[in-house]
């Protein structure tokens, strides 16, 4: 492995004081989240001919003349507050009114992304004619985008337009491999895989290994129905890189995952609604979203987040400006706001996910000092150098993999 084991002790210390964030939703609910079979999921996932260029899908900017943007994002991933407008009480977005004054640009934001996979349903046919999807910015995770990258519906993005991003953009999100150079994406926000527990249940879950084989937590625990998120620990328990793995690897894995289904440890494979199982004690471990359990530890301080022994994974949510868009100048635009460190901690101190914005910790001092010693929001090198990403996958293999997930988990 090329990757050490992480603090323990100092990471968990961490994480169960983390503060409490305001967001939780659906993440990549997969296959048993979207009621689909592996059929259909396979037919979302692309066909033959999809594919374009930006010689065969050639876009027009008018950002010039039309000073407005359709932007969408995840449900509850920007900060909110109510205001009175006409006489009635209403949610406005406060960083996104200052853009709106400062900018001049109007902005229809909608929360439509609600899961990946359907997503990806909702615009592959426009994308893949080369027509508008009618959005001049969505939010996808990464593996998610570098599939729309790959398949050519994604706008290169204009540097000079963009300064505060080359400027501020944290250095642990600043090569992807799918976007090396990051020509078209911009981070939104970022977050943590790893273990949820209920102390008042059970004791201290310190590993993946643990949470797979205690006798105690059989048929007590979760894990994620998100492909990508479950099988970069079952990897990592097998010895691989989740980072660089051969085939073999990848399907010695499926079995160990399998014959821990096969005895009976594992309750459900779920999306997010592992969270309310867990605070109502249906589960009492699980694999969990940094996220969702901040926002549990509000109601419940005996629920922790926990970094396994073998790391942590990491994703990041992208700004993505597609084909056809009419307002691509408007979409950098904010994009460049975002990366100013103010307006990023503004932001981050309503989500409370990880900020890729450097300079926004110290910002942050000035709107709650807490939150800037939060290692949820601002995670130091030590813990970035022990999460993993899985690797990029083409789209046969993504197939062939997703197909083989699904058959372990019943979806």
């Amino acid at each position: 492995m090329s990757k050490p084991a992480p603090a323990h002790d100092d990471l968990h210390r961490l994480m169960a004081s983390a503060s409490v964030g305001r967001r939780g939703f659906l993440r990549g609910a997969g296959i048993a989240g979207l009621g689909l079979g592996a059929p259909s999921l396979l037919a979302a996932c692309g066909t033959k001919g999809a594919k374009q260029t930006a010689e065969s899908c050639v876009s027009k900017d008018l950002s010039s003349s039309q000073k407005e943007l359709i932007f969408s994002n995840w449900p509850l991933y920007v900060d909110e507050a109510k205001a009175k407008r006409g006489g009635k009480r209403v949610t406005i977005y406060p960083t996104l009114e200052k853009f709106q004054k400062q900018s001049g640009i109007k902005v229809d934001y909608t929360a439509d992304v609600n899961d990946n996979n359907e997503f990806f349903g909702i615009v592959r046919n426009q994308l893949a004619d080369c027509q508008s999807s009618g959005r001049d910015i969505f939010v996808l995770t990464d593996w998610m985008a570098a599939r729309t990258v790959d398949l050519g519906w994604i706008q290169k993005l204009d540097q000079s337009k963009i300064p505060n991003v080359s400027a501020n953009l944290t250095d642990s999100l600043k090569s992807p491999s799918w976007d090396p150079k990051r020509e078209y994406s911009v981070p939104w926000q970022s977050g943590l895989t790893g273990i949820a527990y209920n102390s008042k249940l059970t004791g201290e879950v310190r590993s993946f290994e643990d949470l797979l084989t205690r006798p105690d937590l059989k048929g007590k625990v979760t894990l994620l129905s998100e492909m990508h998120d479950t099988m970069i620990f079952m990897l990592l328990l097998d010895g691989a890189d989740p980072e660089d793995f051969t085939e073999d690897e990848f399907g010695s894995a499926i079995e160990r995952l399998q014959k821990t289904v096969d005895s009976g440890h594992v309750r459900a494979f779920t999306g997010n609604e592992y969270a309310q199982d867990l605070a109502n004690g249906n589960v009492v471990a699980c694999e969990a979203w940094s996220g969702d359990v901040v926002q549990l530890q509000f109601d419940n301080p005996d629920i922790k987040f926990i970094a396994p022994e073998e790391g942590l994974s990491i994703w990041s949510d992208n700004m993505l400006v597609p084909n056809k868009a009419d307002h691509k100048a408007n979409a950098e635009a904010l994009m460049d706001y975002y990366y100013q460190p103010e307006v990023a901690a503004e932001l981050a101190a309503w989500v409370n996910y990880i900020c890729p914005v450097e300079g926004a910790q110290e910002a942050m001092t000035k709107i709650d000092p807490s939150l800037a010693e939060n290692p949820l929001i601002f995670p130091d090198e030590s813990l970035l150098k022990q999460t993993f990403n899985l690797m990029p996958l083409d789209q046969k293999t993504e197939q062939a993999y997703q197909r083989q997930f699904a058959a372990v988990t019943g979806a």
